[in-house]
């Protein structure tokens, strides 16, 4: 299986520490955030990475090379400096992706999920990573029950930014810049999507608060 991390975005809630350098090469922990989805996935048994680029793009390639620091290949798909947004990132990197299911991160989240159990998904469509909603989300994205994922319902969660897609459920998608999150509820409503909830580590680092409070919870756990 592969792994696609997205890292394209401007983040522009993190100005002006982004003015200047791609959001996940921000860093915490001591380390750029990018470098530990890295550090998890070769850990995992993932060999090859699909990192897309948009915003300061060039500067990613400049800083993380080939993977091999890693022990990974890493394959880079280029978009525009104002990005091509999750659906549409995803779409122009399929080529890179192959054929099978694959993995992707957010960049802009830290997460100790085992990325291992990724890997043993059985993916017919989509199958998301849920967390508990956090004070910033309060109502959630999805409803996970039963281990399927619905856009309306009880029990609603938050999408943790981990997922596995298989290619299809791309089927029908066109070039350009788009969110993925209404083909997500469409296809969950067709009851497509399976998906789990993890009550484990996970932080958004989106905006300054959230990055501070990361860089809090890593420094206590050092």
């Amino acid at each position: 299986m592969r792994a696609m991390i997205l890292a394209a975005g401007r983040g522009a809630r993190l100005r002006p520490l982004t003015d200047t350098l791609p959001k996940p090469l921000i860093e915490v922990g001591g380390k750029p955030l990018i470098a530990h989805h890295l550090e998890k996935l070769a850990a995992a048994g993932f060999r090859e990475v699909v990192i897309n680029t948009g915003h300061l793009g060039a500067m990613l390639p400049q800083a993380l090379g080939s993977g091999s620091d890693w022990g990974l290949i890493i394959h880079y798909s280029e978009e525009p400096e104002t990005a091509l947004e999750t659906g549409g990132g995803i779409f122009q990197a399929l080529p890179l992706l192959g054929a099978a299911p694959f993995a992707v991160i957010s960049g802009d989240v830290w997460t100790d999920f085992p990325l291992d159990r990724l890997r043993h998904v059985k993916c017919d469509w989509a199958h998301l990573v849920m967390v508990p909603n956090p004070p910033h989300h309060p109502d959630g994205d999805l409803a996970l029950n039963h281990g399927r994922l619905r856009s309306e319902g009880p029990n609603r969660c938050t999408f943790s930014g981990l997922a596995v897609y298989h290619p299809r459920f791309f089927d029908g998608a066109e070039a350009g810049r788009w969110r993925i999150t209404q083909r997500l509820m469409d296809t969950a409503d067709q009851q497509l999507v399976t998906g789990e909830l993890y009550t484990g580590g996970w932080h958004d680092s989106g905006t300054a608060e959230r990055l501070a409070a990361l860089r809090a919870a890593l420094d206590v756990e050092d």
